[in-house]
């Protein structure tokens, strides 16, 4: 899947990805998948957790890289202009 866009996925293979990420459900409550964006090469994963090396357990797991983490200082939307 590697070598083709990510933006091309079959119906099927959100289902299968979402399904490898969901071995979190045994991690326990710290660590919570929030939403996943996918773009035309990369996915970009957004989770509550208290620390990286749980996420990167948690790909560990899965069985998919994770290969950088950062953390979100700030989040900004259209409410923070009132």
């Amino acid at each position: 899947m590697r070598h083709r866009l990510l933006s091309n996925l079959s119906d099927t293979e959100p289902k299968e990805i979402s399904q490898k990420s969901c071995v979190l459900r045994g991690m326990g409550p710290e660590i919570q998948w929030l939403q996943t964006y996918v773009t035309g090469d990369k996915i970009y994963c957004a989770y509550l957790a208290p620390n990286e090396a749980m996420i990167r357990a948690h790909a560990k797991q899965g069985g998919f890289p994770a290969n950088r983490g950062s953390a979100v200082r700030r989040v900004i939307d259209p409410t923070t202009a009132d």
